[in-house]
């Protein structure tokens, strides 16, 4: 091998190419002006939709209140009158309550300004916390301070699955002669504000009642009914979660003079 005179270099590298970046293009994990607007834009939107929302609360709102400092709502008070039972009998061997009861009612609404449209009324009766009938009443409008009496009866036979502690309830209360039978109302009602109409509510009512039985003409003890009442308030509240206003209160039996007074003669009712 000869020597080489001279360094030896190898073959020449080539020089590097160049590369450009547009802003915008292609990959990197930059924000390029148009991903910069797109957030902006969502940004504006979303701030928007909940400005329009948030005013729309409080214009309802408003609304709400200024319709309750007008109208101001009282309460509406469910009366059970008078009761006529003639028979109430269980038999063990068939677990079959026989019964004939018949129940008079008032709904009082002693509003200036509100009528209240009852669009269905099913009322249903309850013996140790079975029920054992069910009946539809009429529907009707009522006006403002007007009372409407209802009347719901409940005649037959049905199987009741008691346990021994209620069939115990069941013999006391026929030795005594004095049942206590639970009366609740399952209302669809609609408010008249002027000519403003609401949506429907579904409140119901229930009366803890002790009936005496009927024999011969003649009553074993006399009728006593829980006396409380259900305000206007709590029924449109009822399924809305909010409240107007007013509650259910105790009626300790005080009377005043006037319409309500001469209502107020039975025992009231109350939301559950």
């Amino acid at each position: 091998m000869s020597n080489l005179n001279g360094a030896y270099y190898g073959p020449s590298i080539p020089p590097p190419s160049k590369t450009y970046h547009r802003p915008g293009k292609g990959g990197g994990g930059g924000c390029g002006l148009f991903s910069c607007c797109c957030g902006c834009l969502c940004s504006c939107i979303f701030n928007l939709i909940f400005q329009i929302l948030f005013t729309i609360a409080v214009i309802i709102g408003a609304v709400v209140l200024v319709i309750w400092l007008i109208f101001r709502p009282s309460n509406v008070k469910f009366h059970v009158t008078d009761t006529t039972l003639t028979q109430f009998d269980f038999s063990t061997a068939n677990n079959t309550l026989y019964y004939n009861l018949a129940l008079n009612m008032s709904i009082r609404n002693p509003n200036k300004r509100i009528g209240i449209y009852y669009d269905s009324i099913e009322a249903r009766a309850f013996y140790n916390g079975q029920r054992f009938a069910a009946t539809p009443l009429d529907k009707f409008y009522q006006g403002h301070k007007k009372t409407n009496n209802l009347t719901a009866e409940f005649k037959g036979q049905n199987v009741v699955m008691l346990g021994s502690k209620e069939v115990s309830n069941y013999d006391e209360d026929k030795r005594s002669g004095v049942y206590g039978v639970d009366l609740k109302l399952y209302l669809k009602i609609r408010m008249k504000f002027g000519w403003i109409k609401t949506t429907k509510f579904k409140p119901k009512i229930k009366c803890d009642l002790k009936v005496p039985l009927e024999s011969n003409g003649g009553s074993s003890g006399g009728f006593q009914a829980t006396s409380v009442f259900s305000g206007v308030a709590e029924i449109m509240a009822e399924g809305k979660g909010e409240s107007l206003g007013g509650g259910i209160e105790v009626d300790g039996g005080d009377k005043v003079g006037g319409q309500d007074a001469a209502d107020d003669a039975g025992y009231n009712c109350a939301l559950w």
